[in-house]
């Protein structure tokens, strides 16, 4: 299989399986609903900082870094994962604080101007979760309200969608941890396969 490496001079034995690899399969970002659904919030911000936002406010540029900071650390987490659970675990929990900052940035927008939060079981925010329940969720589906809509109808919609992308980090985390604990890092992986080739080889000699 991908990912035995032999030693050197090695000749495998008549019927030898090669153990598995150390090195998991890692990447595959772009089918994790935890970035698609940052990635949403992304581009959300970028609009609604551009629509609603005066550009030389310095709450712009932290709006929109915390946002990228999201969506960003659940990549490289991802495409650490092959070498390092605990720099994935580590990126996504800084992903997670950075949305955490951003959720908190628009909540401050809505109370400082008097707007309403909407209740989590609100009409309003249950037909938010209803679009993000789509498989193919994606920027486009919320496009015409983020784009259309009055600020507070917007930083609402937003903040919906930072809640769903918590709530499968939170669930992501978990896995990972629930992983790590069973599997160990990239050192316990490395022994395994060592010992499983050196097996190999002994059950190869005469």
């Amino acid at each position: 299989m991908s990912g035995f490496i032999p030693p050197h001079g090695f000749i495998p034995p008549h019927g030898f399986i090669p153990p598995h690899g150390f090195i998991p399969p890692h990447g595959g970002y772009e089918d994790l609903l935890s970035f698609r659904k940052a990635r949403i919030v992304y581009d959300g911000t970028v609009r609604f900082c551009d629509r609603f936002l005066d550009k030389r406010d310095r709450t712009v540029d932290q709006m929109v870094q915390a946002a990228r900071s999201g969506k960003q650390n659940i990549l490289e987490g991802c495409m650490a994962s092959g070498t390092s659970k605990e720099t994935e675990i580590k990126l996504v929990n800084v992903a997670r604080a950075s949305l955490e900052e951003l959720l908190e940035d628009y909540r401050d927008f809505l109370r400082t101007r008097n707007h309403p939060l909407w209740e989590k079981d609100s009409r309003e925010a249950l037909f938010v979760r209803k679009i993000g329940s789509k498989s193919d969720v994606s920027y486009e589906s919320f496009r015409t309200y983020i784009e259309t809509r009055p600020p507070d109808i917007v930083a609402n919609i937003l903040i919906c969608l930072i809640h769903q992308t918590n709530y499968l980090l939170d669930q992501q985390l978990r896995a990972l941890e629930k992983a790590f604990l069973v599997e160990g890092g990239l050192r316990e992986r490395m022994t395994r396969a060592r010992l499983d080739t050196r097996r190999q080889q002994h059950r190869g000699e005469p």
